[in-house]
Order: structure tokens, then C-alpha cells, then sequence
């Protein structure tokens, strides 16, 4: 039984490479280019896989495009557990350009799942065995608004543990269920839930440990970009500024710190020494030239650069929250 299963319904091929400039109409040249298979959970599988867990990947994989990124996998080692689609699995291209050093990011919405095909999704849950349970990315078109809360109401029911990564109304009606040990908001998107526009660390720490103590959620790790990350739990909230790195590309730094995070958990570590883990992973993302990941060397000599602080931000003053989604 692996200690950590992540899910992706809609993952993706990523076709990365460099131009020197992109405009339009010309042709557009580009060099060093790469393909690695893609999508939240799968990205958290791999992670978790080089960093030495014990992990599996279910993975909604179609068509020709679905055969290459199961080979993909297949090449780096991640065990995965195939949910057979009608629609081909999308691709996407990232590419970087070198004279303005900016990344420019095309990304198709996916293949329409059916409701058959949801269903077999929810069968395949059902059959999983694992400590934590991984739910990561965005949903293809056509699944239920339903569909994050049923799978953590059958996880938890199995005694494992759910963690959850996406946006929106999935991830504030996943969250009311308190079905969630973890969740991995973006600033934004906790201001979003919690019906607030959120400034900074402070702010964010608030908010977070107000949801986590009154919402029934386990704990909240709240990315804030170049501003680092907190890890908020109901007895204590930890802060962590990120390293100082060269960054090449931010693909993928989200992923990475997710799936560090929940390993350090799943090994027992303390919740600031798996943020630092986490904020460490990131980083040597962030390190990797287009949609690569970290290496472990990378994270292990950042991981001994970075402190927490443990904060305690009950002494601000709470503003009445406002629900965007009932």
C-alpha cells in the first residue's frame, strides 16, 4: 500500500522550449526544448517519488497524447494507476524568451469527462489504500461541482487522510465539508473564500487561522509568492521567506512545495520543519529551466538556508468574514 496516492482528472503533456523573441505572424524558432508529463498530482507524484516516498498516481489519461505520458511516467519511476478516457489528454507549451526573460504559457482547458467516466474516477478511489490522499490541479470540463467533496468524503470514510489543491467553487465547497486535513491556497484564493482582500503575510495569517479554527479544515498552507508561505494550523501558525535563487521559471513551485509538505507530514515532521521543506522544494523548482522539477540535492542545500517563524496573529483584529459561496 503506497503512504501517499495523488489524483489528476486533467493532466497534461507540457511542450516547453526557448525563443529568442515571440511575435506575431512570424515563425517563431525555438531551441532547447523538452516534454514531461504534467498536471497537480502528477507533478506531486513525481515530486514525492524523487524526494524518496512511497507514492502512486491515478491519472485520467486518452488517446495518443494519454500513451506518451504514461510512458513519461513510466521512464521516471512513478508508479500510477490509469483511469482510461474517450478524449485525448491536452498538451500545453510554455515557452521561455530570452531576450526579455519573460514566460509565456498556453494552456488548453482538456477533454470533456463524462459522467461514466467520473464515475469511474469515484471507483477507483474506492479502491485505493493509502495514508494521504493527494487532489491536486484544475478539473476537465464537464465534472460535477461535486466531485472534490465526494472523493474527501470517501477518503476520509477509509481512514486516510485528504489533501487538497484547486481553485474556486471546487475548493470552497471541497473545504465546507471538513473533510480536508490540508489545503494549499494561493493568497488570492483564500481571499476569495473567506470574502476578503488580503494584503500580505499578516493579513493572510489571520484569515487562515481563522478558517482553520471555525471550518473544520486541519491546516492551511497559504503560498504568497515572492513573499514566502505560511502553514497555519488550530494550535500554531509558522511563516517561512523563501531562499534567495536565480529563478528560471516558476513552472511547477507550487506542486513541488505541496508534495513536500505532505511527505515531511506523512513522515511525522513537525508543521515548521515540513514548511521549510516545502518553501525549500519550491525554490529548487523554481531552479529548473521550463516545466522541470526539483532535484534533491537542490532541495536538501536549501532546505539548511531556511528558518520559520512561528507567529501568532490572534492579537489582530478580525473582520467579519463574508462567504462568496454558500
Amino acid at each position: 500500500m503506497p503512504s501517499i496516492v495523488t489524483l489528476t482528472v486533467n493532466p497534461t503533456i507540457d511542450d516547453t522550449s526557448e525563443a529568442e523573441l515571440v511575435r506575431p505572424v512570424h515563425k517563431i524558432r525555438t531551441h532547447r526544448g523538452r516534454i514531461d508529463p504534467g498536471g497537480g498530482g502528477v507533478n506531486v507524484a513525481r515530486v514525492v517519488h524523487r524526494l524518496g516516498g512511497d507514492v502512486e498516481a491515478i491519472v485520467c489519461l486518452g488517446g495518443a497524447t494519454g500513451a506518451l505520458l504514461d510512458e513519461l511516467l513510466e521512464r521516471e519511476g512513478v508508479k500510477r494507476s490509469v483511469v482510461s478516457i474517450a478524449g485525448a489528454t491536452r498538451m500545453a507549451h510554455v515557452v521561455f524568451e530570452t531576450a526579455t526573460g519573460q514566460e509565456y504559457r498556453f494552456v488548453p482547458e482538456g477533454p470533456t469527462l463524462s459522467e461514466e467516466e467520473q464515475n469511474a474516477c469515484f471507483k477507483r478511489v474506492e479502491e485505493t489504500e493509502c495514508d494521504y490522499f493527494v487532489a491536486s490541479g484544475s478539473l476537465a470540463p464537464g465534472v460535477s461541482e461535486d466531485f472534490y467533496p465526494r472523493i474527501a468524503e470517501m477518503v476520509m470514510k477509509k481512514g486516510a487522510k485528504f489533501v487538497l489543491d484547486t481553485s474556486g467553487l471546487h475548493l470552497s465547497r471541497t473545504l465546507a465539508g471538513n473533510n480536508v486535513l490540508l489545503a494549499k491556497p494561493s493568497i488570492g484564493e483564500l481571499g476569495s473564500i473567506v470574502g476578503q482582500d488580503l494584503h500580505g503575510p499578516k493579513a493572510a495569517a489571520v484569515a487562515a487561522r481563522d478558517y482553520v479554527q471555525h471550518d473544520g479544515v486541519g491546516m492551511l498552507a497559504v503560498t504568497l509568492g515572492r513573499h514566502g508561505a505560511l502553514l497555519v494550523t488550530p494550535e500554531e501558525t509558522h511563516f517561512c521567506r523563501p531562499p534567495e535563487v536565480k529563478t528560471r521559471s516558476a513552472s511547477g513551485a507550487g506542486d513541488s512545495f505541496l508534495a513536500a509538505m505532505v511527505l515531511a507530514i506523512s513522515q511525522g515532521k513537525t508543521p515548521d520543519d515540513a514548511l521549510r521543506l516545502a518553501t525549500a522544494s519550491g525554490a529548487a523548482t523554481a531552479l529548473t529551466p521550463g516545466t522541470a522539477l526539483c532535484y534533491p540535492e537542490d532541495v536538501e542545500g536549501l532546505y539548511e538556508e531556511i528558518s520559520t517563524q512561528r507567529i501568532w496573529p490572534a492579537d489582530a483584529q478580525k473582520a467579519g468574514r463574508r462567504r462568496s459561496v454558500a
